[in-house]
């Protein structure tokens, strides 16, 4: 059995497409189950780590209206 996510990541993606659409559909459904605090606290957790990143300069950023101009596009 895995013992790391990273190994639980490859080994779910050596899986069949019908399984893994099975495997993230039942972890999708998953997250519903989570509380408001836990939601919350998980939504913190990840902005903290994306300002991280952006602060060390793994990522990027944009301006949002250049981001919300893009999105319309590709819904119109």
């Amino acid at each position: 059995m895995p013992s790391t996510l990273a190994e639980l990541e490859a080994e779910a993606l050596h899986l069949p497409v019908e399984q893994r659409a099975q495997l993230a559909e039942r972890l999708l459904a998953s997250l519903d189950e989570v509380g408001e605090a836990e939601a919350e606290r998980l939504w913190a957790d990840e902005a903290e780590r994306r300002f991280q990143e952006y602060r060390q300069g793994k990522i990027s950023s944009r301006p949002a209206a250049d981001v919300m101009r893009d999105a319309r596009r590709r819904i119109q």
